[in-house]
């Protein structure tokens, strides 16, 4: 694929991408404004791409898998583990306009450069912490997204969704990762798996 039009046109003939919402904010965040230079020939692959720091850039496939299962809404707001290149923060930014995007990165050097790519989106603000402290003075969150996985359901982290929330994450040790949908239903959280199984990089435990 040649250009992030022929990315979006395969991630809705392939079911992927779902909702017209999730179509309209992948076609408008090129991913290749994401990549690091080395790698621009391979922006519009639906492959897990390397952004340094032993950190990757997830394949669009399964982002627009975990975004429909998310399903931001305008006005949410919204917690992002792992900011990582700043792709998925600018999707979220598209989806949960007007309301307001948090994301949280644990390497410095990485929020330093998607700070950068994210100027543009005024409803985005980048923090370096922990995912499994999460951003506790800003909560409740109306949605999270964790890209990258830990081992366990981070408890800590998960309490920080409001009331009818929803969580999408992927769980467990490298190679063995599921996808989750945890929902904050009159105080209780509820988990489902989704059926997917993923490779994401581990949750850093700071």
């Amino acid at each position: 694929m040649k250009s992030n039009k022929e990315l979006v046109e395969y991630l809705v003939d392939h079911g992927y991408i779902k909702s017209k919402r999730v179509e309209h904010a992948f076609l408008r965040v090129d991913r290749k404004k994401f990549i690091p230079q080395v790698y621009s020939s391979y922006a519009y692959s639906d492959d897990a791409l390397p952004i340094g720091h032993e950190q990757t850039i997830s394949s669009p496939s399964v982002i627009a898998e975990m975004l429909e299962h998310l399903n931001v809404r305008p006005g949410d707001k919204v917690l992002e583990v792992g900011t990582g290149s700043g792709y998925v923060t600018a999707l979220l930014s598209e989806l949960a306009n007007p309301g307001i995007v948090y994301s949280i990165e644990v390497v410095p050097d990485l929020l330093v450069s998607a700070r950068d790519r994210l100027k543009q989106y005024k409803n985005v603000n980048v923090f370096v912490a922990s995912g499994w402290v999460g951003l506790p003075e800003y909560a409740p969150y109306d949605r999270i997204y964790l890209g990258c996985a830990p081992d366990v359901l981070p408890e800590k982290l998960l309490t920080q969704l409001a009331d009818g929330g929803r969580a999408v994450l992927p769980v467990g040790r490298p190679y063995t990762q599921r996808l989750v949908l945890v929902e904050k239903i009159n105080g209780n959280l509820k988990t489902r798996d989704l059926g997917m199984h993923v490779s994401f990089v581990p949750m850093v435990r700071r």
